[in-house]
C-alpha cells in the first residue's frame, strides 16, 4: 500500500488540502467501509493509520481482534502524538 494511491483511490487526489467536504466525508467513509472487509492485517493497520491520521479511525478495541494489533494501534497514535524528533 503506498501512502500516496491510497489517498488518490478515496480522494481523487494526492494533495489533502484541495479535497472539498463532501468528497473528503465520502472518501473517509468509503476507508471505513474498506477497512471493516479488509482480511490482511497489513492492510488493516494501514486503513485504521490513515483513518487515524485524518482523525476518524474507529475504536481500537472494535478495528483490531489481535491484541498485538491493538498494542501496534496504540504505539502508532503515541508515536503520532508526540510528534517529530529531534535527533
Amino acid at each position: 500500500m503506498h501512502f500516496d494511491d491510497q489517498m488518490h483511490r478515496y480522494f481523487g487526489t494526492t494533495d489533502l488540502d484541495a479535497v472539498m467536504p463532501e468528497a473528503m466525508a465520502a472518501g473517509i467513509e468509503r476507508m471505513r467501509v474498506d477497512l471493516g472487509l479488509e482480511t490482511s492485517q497489513g492492510r488493516r493497520f494501514a486503513l485504521w493509520s490513515f483513518l487515524f491520521l485524518l482523525d476518524a479511525a474507529p475504536d481500537i478495541d472494535m478495528s483490531f481482534d489481535d491484541p498485538a494489533d491493538r498494542d501496534a494501534a496504540r504505539a502508532f497514535m503515541d508515536m503520532v502524538e508526540k510528534g517529530p524528533s529531534a535527533d
